[in-house]
């Protein structure tokens, strides 16, 4: 087994991709690659960006000095998959068939990350993964069907992020991730909120469908009532908006900056205020709630994401939850060093690597 691993790492976002090339846990580079907005609107599809955001990234590497000669795997943000087990998943023929068209239906510019691995990885011959996509399913059962016969609940969260904050948290601990029961938050641009038990992630509120606490640009959770009431003479893609890009802060006060909102609250603008209390205050009814999950049996309460950094903030979780259990804060994000540490540990023989099958790893219940 060899002593160090240098991973290259994609996150392809809307206007932008992130890289970083790490060495065990050492970020080596890590660079923003900012993409023309007005050069990306000309392609037909997100796919058709591959060749544009490719030459991108290698012209900056150039300009940098960046080499990637002897890098041992490359790890893609994934996007456009079919729902699986959170894990790292080897990028084959099928997974980047999947990747490229958008098999989930959904157009994301994570689906570029797949992509873009598997093009360094050959120029580099090294293998290419994806680790803990956003389409990882691993609900329990009783987390699936709701009260409308035939709609059954799916989750998408911030999988990455709350997987590897809860395995830094064990390790941390001394303990296995598979050993522990934790709730898991990612409180950024969106919050998760997710219950995590022995390794799997067994529930979970849906951000992109509108579940969960409100955060900067989602509504969360709404009367089925208030919004029907609410949808009334509008266009249903402006109803739809308001669940991942117009709720919440910016529904509110016409901002997505938390610090902003945050600042104003704190010099005591009455708006402000109670809309920055109200998101905390939503936030620990759903910390709350998987804890029931766990039936109470919580080894920590992990927070993580961007706006952790508010002291304010973890002040009041702490406040409302840590009678149910330990409140360790993990501010910021840390994707790129997630993926690698994925990479990292199936190189190592920490973790099986795992096959993507394009088959739903769930399809409804037997007596339906």
């Amino acid at each position: 087994m060899k002593d160090s691993y240098k991973i290259f790492t994609i996150n392809p976002g809307s206007t932008s991709t992130k890289i970083a090339l790490i060495e065990n846990d050492k970020v080596l580079f890590s660079k923003n690659v900012s993409h023309d907005a007005s050069k990306l609107a000309e392609f037909d599809g997100i796919s058709a960006q591959l060749p544009y955001r490719l030459e991108t990234i290698l012209n900056l590497l150039k300009e940098s000095n960046i080499s990637l000669e002897g890098i041992d795997a490359c790890v893609g943000r994934g996007g456009g998959l079919i729902a699986m087990e959170g894990g790292t998943y080897e990028i084959d023929d099928l997974l980047l068939d999947h990747a490229t068209r958008g098999a989930n239906g959904v157009q994301h510019p994570a689906q570029l990350g797949p992509q873009l691995a598997r093009e360094f990885a050959k120029q580099y011959n090294c293998p290419a993964f994806v680790v803990n996509p956003p389409d990882v399913d691993e609900l329990q059962d009783l987390a699936r069907l709701t009260g409308i016969k035939g709609v059954n609940r799916i989750i998408h969260l911030h999988a990455l992020n709350l997987k590897e904050t809860a395995i830094r948290h064990a390790q941390s601990q001394g303990k296995k991730y598979e050993e522990q029961n934790y709730v898991v938050c990612h409180i950024g641009g969106g919050i998760s909120v997710s219950a995590h038990r022995q390794g799997k992630m067994v529930d979970g509120y849906d951000i992109v469908g509108g579940e969960g606490p409100m955060a900067p640009t989602r509504c969360g959770s709404v009367s089925v009532s208030d919004l029907i009431n609410y949808a009334k003479g509008k266009d249903l893609s402006e109803v739809k908006k308001v669940c991942t890009k117009t709720g919440g802060l910016v529904s509110h006060l016409g901002t997505s900056d938390a610090l902003s909102v945050s600042q104003q609250a704190e010099a005591g603008e009455p708006y402000a205020k109670m809309v920055w209390n109200t998101m905390i205050y939503q936030i620990n009814k759903c910390i709350g709630s998987m804890a029931t999950v766990l039936h109470g049996k919580v080894d920590g309460i992990l927070l993580g994401g961007g706006m952790v950094y508010n002291k304010d903030l973890v002040s009041q979780i702490k406040e409302a939850c840590e009678w149910i259990a330990p409140v360790s804060a993990y501010p910021g994000e840390f994707e790129m060093e997630a993926m690698a540490s994925g990479a990292i540990r199936v190189l190592t023989g920490q973790e099986q690597v795992k096959k993507y099958t394009g088959v739903p790893v769930w399809s409804g219940f037997d007596f339906e």
